[in-house]
């Protein structure tokens, strides 16, 4: 009888271990999901961008600097390749870091473009200037969706008696994006 009470208590342990095991992979293949939609929209951003450029060169060749700005941040943040397996607070910074490069330089094109009603009225500008703005729409979703799944995984790692078998098959918890350094200040416009 001593044997079938143990058998059935190794037994249940069993099924919870692999049940709690199969659902931190769950939760962890979310996280790369989510991962991957993030730099799918960071992407499209940086696909977009040699459009823009070309077309504000037309109005604005004398904004050279501007210009060179924009394509110097988008070909770093470009560089900066971050494999889900290597996802560590340092390196999502360096990520984070890049590509907030890329929306200050976007930011100072599209004030320059202030100074160029021809540019401000011309139907390419406008189309892709709608096209930055949804896909800044949509890294911030992604984002979002990413710190959410990041969350749910790091709860599921971290309790018990879950945290037990995360710490056998060495599931480690994962890294959010944070706001960008300064977020917290409205900017100043000027006019």
């Amino acid at each position: 009888m001593k044997r079938i009470i143990l058998a059935a208590i190794v037994a249940m342990f069993a099924m919870t271990s692999c049940s709690t095991y199969n659902g931190m992979v769950t939760k962890e293949e979310a996280v790369k999901t989510a991962w991957s939609n993030v730099e799918l929209q960071y992407q499209r951003r940086a696909d977009l961008i040699p459009n823009l450029v070309a077309t504000v060169k037309g109005y604005a060749s004398h904004e050279e600097s501007t210009l060179k700005a924009v394509v110097d941040a988008r070909a770093k943040a470009t560089s900066v390749n971050v494999s889900i397996d290597d996802l560590n607070e340092e390196t999502l910074a360096a990520y984070q870091k890049a590509q907030s490069s890329v929306t200050s330089a976007l930011g100072r094109l599209i004030a320059v473009s202030e100074n160029y009603p021809d540019l401000k009225a011309n139907q390419n500008f406008l189309e892709l200037q709608a096209q930055l703005e949804g896909t800044e729409n949509r890294i911030t979703v992604a984002r979002k969706e990413f710190n959410e799944a990041t969350q749910a995984y790091n709860i599921a790692i971290r309790k018990f008696p879950a945290n037990l078998i995360a710490m056998i098959f060495s599931f480690k918890q994962k890294p959010y994006f944070a706001s960008d350094e300064g977020a917290s200040q409205a900017p100043k416009v000027e006019f």
